[in-house]
């Protein structure tokens, strides 16, 4: 609402709700540090765990920070916002995304003293880029190289990944099986090395223990055979893919048949029987003794398939048909006539077994598969589920380590090197920057800080030890959470990806900068439910 000579000029629609300037800064900037501090007491190996519950009464437990922001029922923008950084961290890197959530909340803190002290959010701004990228190039000099084979420090990293979560009991167990299932599935193009996570299947079953899951060089598909006369057994299988429905078509126009007399019919149902058992005859001639079908099967084929003893499965889902191709280097054939004995793929076996109380077909011993399957156990639902988080954050983690090469120390020893060497190079900058910088570098602080607290330990004496003990020994001392004090992180196994540290950085550092350029929020009143509806109040930010 504006004046123009004591008339009021009404812009904006009755129930919008407006925040201009510093009010507009100051809200945005504790609705992003109220989701930074709900995920911070998650971090480190003794972080805790949050309960979430849906609106359907659905229960998620996990100390995943991606997981729970992604399960929160969250309204306000620039929160909002911080749940895209969680989502970013997770697709680019795969792990520290609490992290990046609580680096973002401590550099808008950091900017709100800044702000109190009247500096221009553009200085800050400023500042921060500045810092943000000399943070990448300082990470980059004190990254270790790491060789492909090196399976001792892929095995590290991926414990230092599951660490803290609920599955941390057969970390080391859960460990092998991420290493083992990312360097199955690695494969080396034009001299570098790439891992696709999606020919890495995850298949749950409840029951057993944590201990009872495994990697199945091969894939497990979550299906039965489609008639009781078919072996359950398949072994030195060869098989087939068809992505076709084993039954007789219609017709592509619409058609009419007129059928007047019994022989008609007759001959009508004999021809459709045998088209159907040509197809059978078809894949028999092949070779194949396994048929894993895209589409539907129909009862005749069935039959047929049984009396020649073939496994067959039906409805099988595209991307687990594309896995098995990989694993078993057979091709997905589209009309069946074009099948020949060079489409088929190879295992050692195929067989269905009862887990769970479930009928599953569990194709192994394929001879270089590049698509593998891992079958996680456990005692309930919740505790798979929780598996499930760590193994995937495990597995993306090795898969950084194997397309990079590089590894930093974890344990709040990077964020402590970042911290001493920002300082030094605020002086060199000098200005008000300087200030943005030293607030950067100050705000890089709130990992090990975080690690400290969660583990019981005074965050600001552990802060001041173990920084003075980086100093003197070298940028791989961190917070030691479980003896207390500080320790060489390289030497005792707790070490990350580069590309978790940098992009943790960079996804904080945007997220922040752009919620610092915000100076009025425009909030529109809410749709009218129906016309001639009455418009509902403003949008409350709470």
């Amino acid at each position: 609402m504006a004046q123009l000579a004591g008339q009021p000029v009404v812009i904006l629609p009755e129930g919008t709700q407006r925040y201009v300037g510093r009010d507009a800064q100051r809200l945005n900037i504790l609705a992003a540090r109220i989701i930074a501090e709900t995920v911070r007491t998650t971090l480190g190996p003794k972080g805790m765990d949050k309960m979430l519950v849906d609106s359907l009464g659905d229960i998620v437990i996990t100390n995943d920070g991606a997981t729970i922001l992604d399960e929160m029922d969250i309204q306000h923008p620039a929160a909002k916002m911080m749940v895209e950084v969680a989502k970013t961290q997770d697709k680019e890197a795969g792990d520290g995304t609490t992290t990046a959530v609580v680096i973002a909340g401590e550099l808008l803190r950091k900017a709100e003293e800044l702000l109190d002290q009247n500096i221009h959010p553009s200085i800050i701004v400023k500042g921060y880029t500045m810092a943000a990228e000399k943070a990448q190039e300082i990470i980059d000099s004190i990254a270790k190289d790491v060789e492909v084979d090196d399976e001792a420090t892929l095995l590290k990293a991926a414990i230092t990944s599951i660490t803290g979560k609920s599955a941390e009991e057969e970390r080391e167990y859960l460990a092998k099986v991420a290493v083992d299932a990312v360097k199955q599935v690695a494969e080396k193009i034009d001299g570098k090395w790439h891992v696709d996570i999606d020919n890495i299947k995850f298949e749950k079953k409840e029951g057993g223990s944590v201990k009872d899951t495994q990697l199945i060089k091969g894939v497990v598909i979550d299906k039965e055979r489609v008639h009781p006369g078919m072996p359950k057994r398949v072994e030195g299988a060869k098989i087939a893919l068809i992505n076709e429905a084993l039954e007789v078509k219609e017709t592509e126009t619409d058609a009419e048949i007129r059928i007047t007399s019994p022989e008609q019919l007759q001959a009508f149902l004999e021809q459709e029987e045998r088209m159907l058992k040509e197809m059978v005859d078809k894949i028999v001639a092949t070779g194949a003794n396994v048929v894993f079908v895209q589409k539907g099967i129909d009862d005749l084929a069935q039959h047929y398939l049984a009396k020649a003893g073939i496994l067959a499965v039906r409805r099988v889902k595209k991307s687990d048909m594309e896995k098995l191709a990989k694993a078993t280097g057979a091709k997905i054939v589209t009309n069946i006539r074009d099948l020949t004995s060079e489409d088929l793929g190879e295992a050692e076996l195929v067989e269905e077994r009862k887990i769970a109380g479930e009928n599953m077909i569990f194709v192994e011993g394929c001879k270089n598969p590049k698509a593998v399957t891992i079958l996680i156990r456990g005692g309930t639902e919740h505790v798979i589920d929780e598996v499930e988080r760590a193994l995937e954050d495990a597995v993306k983690v090795v898969k950084d380590i194997v397309e990079d090469g590089k590894i930093i120390a974890g344990g709040g020893a990077t964020e402590i090197e970042l911290a001493i060497k920002l300082d030094e190079f605020a002086k060199e900058v000098g200005g008000k920057e300087q200030l943005a910088i030293e607030a950067f570098a100050e705000a890089l602080k709130v990992i090990p800080r975080t690690l400290a607290e969660n583990a019981g330990l005074d965050p600001i004496e552990t802060l001041v030890k173990v920084t003075a003990a980086h100093k003197e020994t070298g940028p791989t001392v961190g917070v030691d959470v479980f003896e207390g004090g500080h320790a060489d992180m390289m030497e005792r196994g707790v070490i990350e990806p580069v590309r978790v540290k940098k992009q943790a950085i960079k996804s904080a550092s945007e997220a922040a900068i752009m919620i610092l350029r915000i100076d009025d929020v425009i909030a529109a009143s809410k749709l009218e439910k129906d016309k001639g509806g009455d418009m509902g109040g403003g949008e409350d930010f709470e």
